[in-house]
């Protein structure tokens, strides 16, 4: 497989846009971690009231304790303190509940705000790369086996400009067809220079 092409200029600008892709993913994870702080935040008022519910529930327990061997009245007096600690348990349990949604809408939140700019970029790049490499991967390998130059030139006459093809030759398939020996190198070399081989025997990367 090739990675990059062999012309500096070419594989230069290859180099920048996977930097760039990089960056780009980078970019969004960090947007994705600010938006699931600032989300975070709205825990705050869930961790106050399991705080004030747990501490209200251990005060009303510990109320509920002493006045327990009071003669008489102590267990009449303990009955409402214990209901009162099992709904200050309930406020601790909403505070607990509200962290956790609020746990839950961040994460969601935090992987959409994140996920699809990253996946559409990626998603381009990686057809334009893994393209780029099967082509250029089949075309050293031709080129190193030194029985492709012909069919390089044909495919330079069917994809490449007429002006870039006139500036080789007035006649380019005059000369295709009578196999010049300094047209259809250059023919060829225009082929492989598009895709990202050079005409020398290719090196892998």
């Amino acid at each position: 497989m090739k990675l990059y092409a062999d012309h500096p200029a070419r594989r230069a600008r290859q180099l920048v846009g996977d930097l760039g892709v990089v960056a780009w993913v980078v970019a969004w994870v960090l947007v994705g971690r600010a938006v699931h702080a600032a989300i975070s935040r709205l825990a705050a008022p869930g961790r106050t009231l399991e705080d004030a519910g747990a501490s209200l529930e251990a005060g009303l327990g510990d109320a509920a304790g002493g006045v327990a061997d009071v003669p008489l009245v102590g267990e009449r007096l303990r009955s409402p303190l214990d209901a009162a600690g099992g709904a200050a348990g309930t406020i601790t349990r909403a505070g607990q509940g509200l962290q956790d949604g609020v746990a839950q809408l961040a994460d969601v939140v935090a992987l959409t705000v994140a996920a699809w700019p990253v996946l559409a970029v990626l998603a381009v790049w990686l057809v334009v790369r893994v393209r780029f490499a099967r082509r250029a991967g089949v075309a050293s390998a031709l080129v190193a086996a030194g029985t492709a130059e012909e069919l390089f030139a044909l495919r330079a006459l069917a994809r490449a400009p007429l002006p870039v093809l006139l500036r080789v030759t007035d006649d380019p398939a005059g000369a295709w067809r009578r196999r010049d020996p300094d047209v259809v190198p250059a023919l060829a070399a225009l082929e492989l220079r598009r895709v990202g081989v050079d005409a020398r025997p290719a090196r892998t990367v």
